[in-house]
């Protein structure tokens, strides 16, 4: 890493390199030289062991030639390649290792921590009786690898599991070694890049892999641990939510028939899983009435399935389970539109819902418990495929639907003047727009009618809504609970989506003095700084509202979402975050005032600029009394197969977003009022000087946008084919319209990570009360959290590498002063970590991260520099499309070696 200001430390200590990569990385060469051949291997380990040199700062390795000038661009496709596998083994290898697990980040040690402060598991218990916590999977493009090449890293990592345990063959009899060898063999004859752009049908098969594979066994496996620690069976607190086929923000491509097949897929996997768990009972449960009591009630699901089979007269659990087999065969048919792979010889009734299925299941336990001390009946596979009905129904995940409020107003605006009620809508004031809203709520005639001609965008809104209430009707009210609203900036932004809602009947008036019936909530999204200072003032008048308020009183809660990623875009890294604390803060005696639950929607990203970092460390030091169970938080692009890649990785990334919740809703705030206030003052100038020093250089700075567009791949990331949503919200070139994720994404790649520091090390450097800085950063959970996820921004960052991009910027001279003033604010920034942390080097109280990031940063170095010279030739016009795959290759590479780089 380029040092851009003096450290007064002795050397960062020896790296002890994981043995998982040390054998990962000498099987991977073994492919190399044999799939490779024997000038590739060699040309590639020059490269590595001189970058590697330069690192660690060997006398003279800086002056030793890199050797990427010898390769041809054959060469450097796969070089590129080799550097890229590395980086995945390597990531796979970290995560076996639990380099990503933090300590104490399980339900056990959370239930321990709060006992030690005289909170018992009766209060945890009582808490969890009304949690939601909901990870939410969305489609948002920063993955960058194809699925097929992370197919190939799991099947590595279950191999690696059978040598944990001292196996030395697979199951088939295949030497494990070979079998390895194997895998990573195909990972190098796999195309790593798609040839075609995404679409969203490919989106929703994508993340359904993770639903099948990991979250479906997973969840009830993690519950039944917490039964143990809990002593208790809690509800089914944990669930998992989805966004694609249902954000239509931005995503023109995104309607009725993706919003059908994301709800009919996912009820086809949630429907196949229990079908497969049933029938593993029906093999199971040999219980014979010769051997033991069954109660009625078996006797009864007996009898009624149609199970005449002589040889299992005496079986009666396996007859009952029989029945419930065709009952779900019946219902699989039914929603799904034909029979299963294994069809049930039996006719069978479709269950109504998923609470029947699960009260016959629940006569099995109960049955089983009758005898004995309950053993069959308590956890096992029976338990665990309950808790899975309970937890996932028949639509598997919520699905949440999104689009923009100015979307909204149009088609808001169409149907009132089609209708006759108003001409122009758009021409109204605020609170004429809420009069007009509210006398249309409280009516259940609808706005539209299918004899009226309306423009496109108003007829596909109007087939979304119509298609969830569809939805509801096939899968239950759980399968779409809630609308989200970007850009909300008013109360009509919130009423005009109920008034769509009404269209589908998802919204009824109030009639007879009972409050309106609202199916699927409307949350305000607040993105921008402006937005989360209004927040407050917003949600109060919508509670205002007495319809509103009867239904939120009915409901017993409100979402409210907040935006990382454009928050920061818009004012900086700790502004951002700053304004988010402070608009949860406030919100929290707003919705108290209205005598309802507060329940905040995290929008993170995986870059630290669009709130990624650890969640364990971020929940916990939300604001005291704003999380109270109840958090939902956004998993975006390469951040879903980072945590939830395999089961191992996913049950620890679960158990510290459970654990966090936890601490952060029970656990004593360990900052006194006093200095409570204190800090917050002292937030507010730092705020407020890293503001006007991020806004002067990214708004304020001529020529910045053309800058920032010729120095990173940001051209090149826009073509790449990892989503089905554009790079920008509009065709302007304006940072305003560019979407956060490439934005971030690309000042990433050219190791420059701007949105995750710029701003702060002018505030650091100017606020003269050093102590109390020290004493914030070390002892207030919300500013140890943030520099703590800037500092591995900084320690991932590389001034003298970002430089090399410098001669794709036309104007060298403006390039020179901007990139000046970007070099003088990490140096500042870095500075005044050191400084607030007591550090004497970045990550030195972290040395597990310390080590992760120094072992990658050899191998990203190159692939910048091979980079930056493809981009050259692109952009002066060289049409060999092995140079626009080679940048592209470059690009996923880099993002492997980062990990939370979008």
């Amino acid at each position: 890493m380029a040092t851009l200001s003096s450290e007064a430390a002795a050397p960062p200590p020896a790296i002890t390199q994981n043995p998982d990569i040390r054998y990962l990385g000498r099987l991977l060469g073994d492919v190399i030289r044999a799939y490779g051949g024997e000038k590739l291997y060699k040309q590639t380990e020059y490269i590595r062991s001189a970058s590697v040199d330069r690192a660690r700062g060997v006398q003279g390795a800086d002056l030793t030639d890199t050797g990427l000038e010898a390769l041809s661009l054959d060469d450097t496709l796969s070089f590129v390649r080799g550097f890229m596998l590395f980086s995945m083994l390597a990531n796979l290898a970290e995560d076996r290792q639990g380099v990503a697990a933090e300590p104490g980040a399980d339900v056990a040690s959370a239930v321990a921590r709060l006992a030690d402060h005289g909170i018992g598991r009766e209060a945890v218990l009582d808490l969890l009786s009304h949690a939601l916590v909901v990870p939410v999977l969305t489609a948002h493009p920063t993955e960058v690898r194809r699925k097929s090449m992370i197919d190939h890293k799991n099947r590595i990592a279950d191999l690696m599991l059978l040598k944990d345990v001292g196996r030395t063959e697979t199951d088939e009899g295949e030497q494990l070694d070979e079998a390895i060898f194997r895998q990573i063999a195909l990972l190098w004859q796999t195309r790593p890049l798609r040839r075609e752009k995404l679409f969203v049908q490919d989106e929703i098969d994508n993340v359904l892999t993770y639903f099948r594979d990991i979250f479906l066994p997973v969840l009830p496996a993690l519950y039944a641990r917490w039964e143990r620690v809990l002593e208790a069976r809690p509800q089914s607190f944990l669930r998992v939510g989805n966004w694609i086929g249902g954000d239509r923000d931005g995503n023109p491509f995104v309607q009725a028939p993706q919003l059908r097949s994301a709800l009919g897929r996912g009820c086809q996997a949630a429907l196949g899983f229990y079908l497969e768990g049933v029938h593993a009972l029906g093999a199971e449960l040999s219980v014979s009435t010769e051997l033991a009591q069954v109660p009625q009630a078996v006797l009864e699901l007996a009898e009624a399935s149609g199970d005449a089979s002589p040889s299992r007269a005496d079986e009666p659990y396996r007859r009952a389970i029989s029945g419930i087999y065709a009952r779900l065969a019946a219902t699989y048919a039914t929603l799904v539109g034909h029979a299963p792979p294994r069809p049930s010889a039996l006719a069978g009734e479709s269950y109504g819902n998923p609470a029947e299925l699960r009260r016959d299941l629940v006569v099995i336990a109960q049955g089983l418990a009758a005898e004995g001390d309950g053993a069959l009946a308590t956890g096992g596979a029976l338990g665990r495929l309950i808790r899975a009905v309970e937890t996932f129904g028949f639509h598997l995940a919520t699905l949440d639907m999104r689009q923009n409020s100015a979307v909204h107003e149009r088609v808001v605006a169409e149907l009132l003047k089609v209708a006759g009620v108003e001409a122009d809508y758009l021409a109204l004031d605020e609170y004429a727009r809420i009069a007009l809203l509210r006398r249309e709520l409280a009516s259940n005639r609808p706005l539209g009618t299918r004899f009226s001609d309306y423009a496109e965008e108003t007829a596909s809104e109007l087939a979304i809504v119509q298609a969830a209430a569809e939805a509801h009707a096939t899968y239950g009210p759980q399968c779409i609970t809630h609308y989200l609203i970007s850009k909300a900036e008013s109360v009509s932004d919130l009423l005009e989506v109920n008034i769509l809602l009404k269209e589908a009947g998802l919204w009824r008036a109030g009639q007879d003095g009972e409050p309106p019936q609202a199916a699927i909530m409307a949350v305000p999204l607040f993105e921008t700084i402006a937005d989360l200072e209004a927040a407050p003032s917003i949600m109060t008048a919508y509670f205002g509202l007495p319809e509103i308020a009867g239904v939120v009183k009915a409901r017993g809660h409100q979402e409210v979402m907040i935006g990382y990623s454009d928050s920061n875009k818009d004012g900086g890294y700790i502004t951002s975050t700053w304004s988010l604390y402070q608009a949860s803060q406030a919100l929290a005696p707003v919705f108290a005032q209205a005598g309802t639950a507060m329940q905040l929607f995290h929008g993170r990203g995986g870059a630290v600029g669009r709130g990624g970092g650890s969640s364990f460390a971020a929940i916990q030091a939300q604001p005291r009394g704003t999380v109270q169970g109840r958090i939902r938080i956004t998993e975006q692009g390469e951040m879903i197969a980072a945590k939830f890649g395999s089961r191992d990785v996913a049950m620890t990334n679960l158990e510290a977003m459970t654990s966090a919740t936890l601490l952060a809703s029970l656990e004593p705030d360990g900052v006194s009022a006093r200095d409570a206030a204190r800090f917050a003052t002292a937030m507010d100038a730092l705020s407020q000087s890293a503001f006007a020093a991020y806004r002067d250089l990214v708004y304020g700075t001529e020529g910045f946008r053309e800058f920032f567009r010729e120095l990173t791949p940001i051209q090149e990331i826009s073509g790449l084919k990892i989503g089905s949503r554009p790079a920008s919200r509009t065709k302007s070139t304006k940072i305003e319209d560019l979407r956060a994720i490439p934005w971030v994404f690309s000042w990433a790649q050219a190791r420059v990570m701007l949105p995750g520091w710029y701003g702060v090390g002018h505030a650091l450097a100017g606020f003269e009360d050093k102590a109390l800085l020290a004493d914030m950063a070390q002892h207030w959970s919300f500013l140890t959290s943030a520099l703590a996820n800037m500092e591995m921004v900084l320690a991932k960052s590389d001034l003298g590498i970002a430089a090399h991009y410098l001669p794709l910027v036309e104007d060298q001279a403006r390039g020179q002063e901007i990139f000046g003033r970007i070099r003088d604010g990490w140096a500042m920034t870095h500075d005044g970590l050191l400084a607030a942390t007591g550090q004497s080097r970045l990550l030195e109280k972290n040395p597990a991260l310390d080590a992760s990031i120094r072992l990658r940063l050899p191998y990203i170095e190159p692939l910048n520099l091979l980079q930056v010279e493809l981009m050259k030739r692109h952009r002066a016009g060289e049409d060999d499309p092995r140079i626009k795959e080679g940048i592209e290759l470059s690009i996923n590479a880099i993002a492997t070696a980062l990990r939370n780089s979008g």
